[in-house]
């Protein structure tokens, strides 16, 4: 038998522990798996534990980890049982800020084609979570070096991060600043000024609409995304008007799903004026209005539209 069949069978009889994982012969298994040096077979042990709140594996846990973090490239490629131990431990809510400050800042280079990549970049994101959920002290001096990270995923879930806090003062203060700075990742932005909106979206719904009004277009798009998933009513005229102002046919399409992802009333009814109105804006209302197609109540009103549209054209 070879070893990548060995390997599936070991992870295919710890996916069958599901059926039972409270069992002690289910948590034997497992706390075998976690000692495991394979860390695929470790890893899975750990998504199980994760799912199903096995507090007791949490000693196991973190040893693994730490035995995961010696030759770390060696032992753990592709840092596969380090960010699943760190997501399990994350979800239980287990108090561990010695191995969240050890994650957060692990960096871990390996060979790819054509060069090198960190692949602990999903791991320091988990741990500032972390840290933030067990209310860590510090724990905005990390977030702030992390909202600085070289990976875009690490400066993503920084933002995420500063928003869980519920700090209003310290996050807004941080998310402004690297907003207004910028970043080369059209993603990054969005997200900083998600988290705004999310933390205190009174003060930042002026601060994140004059995104809109920047001269690059990756930046006006992702401030209207932004917008779009705050799903505050107060956004819609800012969305709207940037639309009546956009040049760019990809803007517009944008501002047009931020307008949707609104999900209110003022923002659907715009978005079917326009889809009976038809010509070139009406057909980017309509691909706007697509996330609705399996809401029967939403998407029967696109179809009244439709044919309305229709039925004017023929008259």
């Amino acid at each position: 038998m070879g070893k990548s069949r060995r390997l599936e069978d070991r992870l295919a009889a710890l996916s069958d522990l599901r059926a039972d994982p409270t069992s002690l012969q289910s948590l034997a298994l497992l706390k075998k798996a976690l000692a495991a040096k394979t860390n695929m077979v470790a890893g899975r042990a750990a998504e199980i534990a994760g799912d199903y709140q096995l507090t007791t594996l949490e000693p196991h846990m973190v040893q693994a980890f730490g035995r995961f973090m010696t030759n770390p490239q060696k032992t753990d490629p592709a840092c596969i049982a380090k960010t699943a131990l760190a997501e399990a431990l994350y979800r239980m809510e287990a108090h561990q800020p010695d191995l969240y400050l050890t994650g957060i800042g692990h960096v871990q280079m390996e060979p790819v084609w054509g060069g090198r990549e960190d692949t602990a970049a999903k791991l320091r994101g988990l741990c500032a979570l972390g840290l933030v959920r067990i209310n860590y002290d510090n724990v905005f001096l990390e977030l702030a070096q992390l909202l600085a990270d070289p990976e875009a995923d690490a400066r993503i879930s920084a933002a995420r991060a500063i928003a869980y806090t519920g700090m209003v003062n310290e996050g807004e203060l941080l998310l402004r600043f690297k907003a207004l700075v910028g970043d080369e990742s059209p993603q990054v932005l969005s997200e900083c000024l998600s988290a705004l909106l999310q933390l205190a979206p009174e003060s930042s719904l002026s601060f994140v609409a004059g995104f809109l009004h920047r001269d690059d277009p990756t930046v006006q798009g992702a401030a209207a995304v932004a917008l779009g998933e705050s799903h505050l009513v107060q956004a819609f005229p800012f969305l709207e008007t940037a639309w009546e102002d956009a040049l760019g046919a990809d803007l517009k399409k944008t501002l047009l799903l931020s307008i949707a992802l609104l999900r209110h009333d003022r923002a659907l009814e715009f978005l079917v004026s326009l889809l009976v109105s038809g010509g070139q804006s009406g057909e980017d209302a309509l691909e706007a209005l697509g996330m609705y197609r399996d809401d029967e109540r939403i998407w029967s009103r696109v179809e009244a539209a439709m044919r309305e549209d229709v039925q004017y054209h023929r008259d």
